[in-house]
């Protein structure tokens, strides 16, 4: 179970390092600049695969973590 949670949490740091820059710059994020940033911009292709595989990868690194510590 822990070479299933080591495996798993590798790839999921490995999937967020993939996944597309959605800030043009970190100052837009705390100024506030450009307010609709996310709002108009849609997933698509690999874009969506790497978001929807980043979610999964989440939850079931959750859900194992609970596991091993209820075991």
């Amino acid at each position: 179970m822990k070479t299933v949670l080591l495996i798993i949490s590798v790839m999921l740091i490995a999937i967020v390092l993939l996944q597309s820059n959605k800030a043009e710059g970190a100052s837009q994020i705390i100024s506030g600049g450009n307010a609709d940033l996310f709002g108009q911009r849609k997933e698509r292709g690999v874009e969506l695969f790497i978001s929807r595989l980043t979610f999964f990868l989440g939850a079931l690194f959750f859900i194992i973590c609970l596991v091993m510590n209820f075991m």
